[in-house]
């Protein structure tokens, strides 16, 4: 009698442990997708953003010294403004100056250091973009591209 009531606490057991271990799966696997499904809400907003294609403005090259010790190091740099409205085209058309005064009134002030890492580089496009759009009346810059950055 003592051999089959050992080989039922054991069976109990087992199944006891199978339970447990199917309950623990059940709760990490629903973890687990309540995780990822923001993450595809995410993707999917990038997405539908992505889609929209704002109109571009480019701007000719910009050549200026860097504010290097030595005076030697200079910046060529390429540019596309990204408008919230194709109707701001004309404004930054009439503005031109105005535009490539404030951007070359900001390069020189940079070090080669400063614009060589990569978020010196997002500090300087959002420099660009908050300095034309504080003169800027019928739209905004959304954002700044640099098609070429050569420090030299």
């Amino acid at each position: 009698m003592s051999n089959k009531l050992l080989i039922i606490i054991g069976a109990v057991v087992v199944l006891l442990l199978m339970g447990i271990m199917g309950a623990g799966f059940y709760v990490v696997l629903n973890k687990i997708s309540e995780v990822s499904a923001p993450d595809q809400e995410i993707a999917e907003e990038v997405t539908e953003e992505e889609e929209t294609i704002k109109p571009m403005f480019p701007l000719q090259s910009f050549v200026v010294n860097l504010a290097d010790k030595n005076g030697k190091r200079y910046l060529r740099s390429t540019i596309e403004l990204e408008m919230s409205e194709s109707d701001l085209k004309e404004e930054i058309e009439q503005r031109l100056p105005k535009v490539r005064d404030t951007i070359l009134m900001v390069l020189p002030l940079k070090s080669s250091d400063e614009l060589k890492s990569h978020e010196g580089k997002i500090a300087l496009r959002d420099e660009i973009m908050e300095k034309i759009n504080s003169f800027l009346t019928k739209g905004t810059i959304t954002n700044v591209y640099f098609t070429e950055f050569v420090i030299q």
